[in-house]
């Protein structure tokens, strides 16, 4: 049985460090600055032949107002409330401080069941701290060492009974071939949601789930990590990614935003289609164009998002300007579909997630090779290439290469002299001629191989 584990703890005890050693990957930002992780992270945590939902939370304070800590801890809280059991993790080598008591005397009086884990217990400096942990009053604690993997077959046996599915009816023997195939799982469409910091992404990405999954709040820059919640609208499934904010390149500055932003383009590369969060007041500046650029060049599926939409007062000018900005700044990928949204009213949203569809159904899309030629040949009768040597270039043939961005090979006589203007001519007019709106389109020029170069006679 599959069973929920919330890893909790005051800053700075290793939580991420702990969640990124369960899950077999470094999802997790992990620095030695405290307070790195904001948003509860999820993934699939794996021990031995024990398989299970891990939940990476932000940094326990004792705050109550209105504060970021505060609602930071009410994400924790949250995580708690949707546990099977609780991995309260302590600084061995600290010992065991106040604000560990704090929490242990929460944890005591929440339903919750509850294991001690004594992270960075690795040689002899963490003997101390374990043993303090017994004054917790929450059990044995588990010692281990999150960075170099020791203990963990400790923490195994202590998380093995919620593994364990209790039944009281006897099971009855099944014939293997009385038993119907699985269902294939649902393809999943990476959906990253990216922009500048403080334009609406969370706020938009908890409209969308319709719960305050992500931490939201007046301050620029709150999302750290690239925080993935999957999703299903309507028929199709969705895997979501909120990306910290992306600042001009001078503009940032230290250690963990150099990693948060690494994260996002790392979120991007991965990605199917990216939504380009605008702001609605201040749409489409340079940065704004910059990103765009980045999805284009790894070649992912555009759909632009315009946040705040309930505050802009000029609606008709500000989408005319958009679109002229669009034209002149951002030709790559054409007729991007913007759309208008509002996380604060839920304005637009159902007409984002239909272009994310549209725009990820072109970015799949195979034309036929014959539909291609015929093409190619009436685009050649129209406006042939241009004269090399007051010879004329030649476009034998055309395929489509790839998917996932549309990829063509042209064959040229002479692919190396075909001027790079032309070549944009063809990417625009296949892109009016083919349905082919707001994703990058590749075009690879080869040489045609001459069918009497190895005759010898």
């Amino acid at each position: 049985m599959h069973f929920t584990a919330a890893i909790i703890g005051r800053p700075n005890v290793g939580k991420s460090t702990l969640f990124n050693r369960l899950v077999g990957q470094r999802l997790a930002l992990v620095d030695d600055l405290p307070g790195v992780t904001r948003d509860r992270r999820e993934g699939e945590a794996r021990l031995s032949d024990l398989v299970f939902r891990v939940i990476d939370t932000a940094g326990l304070d004792d705050v109550q107002d209105d504060s970021l800590e505060a609602r930071m801890r009410q994400q924790t809280e949250q995580a708690v409330a949707d546990a099977d059991v609780v991995l309260f993790v302590i600084d061995a080598r600290a010992g065991i401080t106040p604000l560990d008591k704090h929490f242990a005397a929460w944890l005591r009086r929440g339903k919750t069941p509850v294991v001690v884990v004594a992270n960075k217990a690795e040689g002899r400096g963490g003997a101390g701290g374990i043993y303090e942990a017994f004054e917790l009053g929450l059990g044995d604690p588990v010692a281990i060492s999150a960075e170099h993997g020791e203990g963990l077959a400790d923490l195994f046996a202590a998380l093995m009974p919620y593994g364990e599915a209790p039944s009281s009816e006897p099971v009855d023997e099944v014939d293997d071939a009385e038993v119907p195939d699985e269902e294939p799982a649902a393809h999943k469409i990476q959906l990253a949601i990216v922009g500048r910091p403080n334009v609406g992404k969370s706020t938009l990405i908890n409209r969308l789930l319709g719960e305050d999954r992500m931490l939201t709040g007046p301050e620029a820059g709150i999302t750290r990590d690239a925080i993935g919640v999957d999703w299903q609208w309507r028929d199709h499934s969705f895997r979501i990614i909120d990306t910290a904010g992306m600042r001009k390149k001078p503009k940032v500055e230290g250690k963990l935003e150099k990693l948060s932003v690494g994260d996002t383009l790392r979120t991007i590369r991965f990605a199917e289609v990216v939504v380009l969060v605008l702001d609605g007041e201040q749409p489409l500046e340079r940065q704004d164009l910059t990103i765009g650029r980045m999805v284009e060049d790894e070649g992912r599926a555009l759909v632009i998002a315009l946040s705040k939409w309930d505050l802009v007062a000029d609606k008709q000018g500000t989408l005319k300007r958009l679109a002229d900005r669009l034209s002149i700044s951002l030709p790559q990928v054409q007729g991007i579909t913007c759309v208008p949204v509002s996380g604060k009213t839920g304005q637009g949203l159902d007409r984002l997630m239909e272009a994310v569809i549209a725009t990820h159904a072109v970015w799949n899309r195979r034309i036929p090779t014959p539909q291609l030629n015929r093409w190619l040949t009436a685009v050649q009768e129209h406006n042939p290439p241009p004269l090399v040597d007051g010879k004329r270039l030649r476009l034998r043939y055309m395929t489509q290469a790839n998917i996932r961005p549309p990829t063509f090979a042209l064959f040229a006589s002479k692919p190396g002299d075909l001027p790079d203007s032309y070549r944009r001519y063809l990417v625009n007019l296949m892109r009016g001629d083919f349905d082919l709106p707001g994703v990058p389109i590749r075009m690879m020029l080869r040489k045609g191989k001459n069918p009497y170069a190895d005759d010898k006679r």
